[in-house]
């Protein structure tokens, strides 16, 4: 549900006068609130308010608040809402937390029990796709934008280009979000449509977000390779290690290598054990690493992809 779409009662004294106060004393009302949920909410408000004041053609931004926050909550209130509604989706979007461990081994084998290893995980493996597609989108777009520039149908492009980035950070957000468990932005960042049309299309080059944003897709390809590398190779060499003897003992195979040493079918039958433990070993501290990586890129994403300087 919207947050505008609770009731509530409002003295229409002290109100904000205009949209912008509107939504500055919004912000200044969700300090210390997510980033991310900050920007939701000034794009639910903006839009709600630009809509109310567009179908009332009539009346003035003062009149259209007053109606707004008489019907629908004040600016105050209306933050009050979106913390209140941010606790209940995400309380009901969190997996649930796995049964707390105290000894070491409990801490260590039950990375296994934890969803946000395998959201990790899969992360770690789709950034080698999604890192050579930003990198190519922004380095294309930025070429094209510097030689289409000079040219007057060039213009359209540049900016169809840097508004293709807001939607790709929104899209890179979600697979965030959804796969590594931080918040982040699920609406544009909020612009202030009645500004004139060249002063918006101004602030796509100068807003340092936008700019971060494409260091970041920049950085995501040699990431995404790392990331790719790092996952295949120790689920390969650890899988390998659990299932090279099970075929030893089947007879599917007649010789594990494990260099400098190799253990055939017929000798060393004690190493078998040990090998099989090795890779379980290290299966689990593969899918330690994947959940320390998943949390610091969280963070890499939130820091880079979302405009808190804004809301300090």
């Amino acid at each position: 549900m919207n947050a505008f779409e609770a009731s509530s009662s409002v003295r229409p004294g002290g109100l904000p006068t205009t949209i912008p106060e509107y939504l500055e004393h919004l912000r200044r009302s969700l300090a210390g609130a997510d980033p991310a949920l900050v920007q939701d909410a000034l794009y639910d408000a903006e839009e709600y308010l630009r809509s109310e004041l567009a179908e009332n053609p009539g009346r003035s931004e003062a009149d259209v608040i007053v109606a707004v926050a008489g019907s629908y909550g004040a600016p105050d209130e209306v933050a009050d809402i979106y913390r209140d509604t941010e606790v209940k989706v995400q309380t009901a979007l969190r997996p649930p937390a796995p049964k707390p461990r105290r000894s070491w081994m409990g801490q260590f084998f039950g990375v296994i029990a934890e969803p946000r290893t395998y959201g990790a995980l899969f992360y770690m493996l789709l950034s080698l796709a999604t890192g050579i597609f930003y990198f190519t989108w922004v380095v294309t777009g930025l070429s094209l934008s510097a030689g289409l520039a000079v040219l007057i149908i060039g213009v359209p492009f540049v900016i169809l280009y840097f508004g293709s980035i807001r939607v790709l950070s929104l899209v890179e957000g979600r697979i965030v979000e959804t796969m590594l468990g931080e918040r982040m932005p699920r609406r544009p960042l909020y612009s202030s449509r009645g500004q004139p049309l060249l002063k918006r299309i101004g602030e796509l080059f100068t807003d340092p977000r936008i700019w971060a944003t494409q260091l970041y897709f920049l950085f995501m390809l040699p990431l995404g390779i790392v990331y790719f590398t790092v996952v295949v190779t120790c689920l390969s060499v650890s899988l390998a290690l659990i299932a090279a003897p099970i075929g030893l003992v089947l007879g599917h195979a007649h010789v594990l290598s494990l260099d400098p040493w190799n253990i055939n079918s017929n000798d060393q039958p004690w190493l078998w054990p040990i090998a099989m433990l090795v890779g379980v070993l290290l299966l689990f501290v593969t899918l330690h690493i994947a959940r320390g990586v998943g949390y610091l890129h969280a963070l890499l994403a939130k820091h880079m992809l979302v405009k808190t300087a804004q809301y300090d």
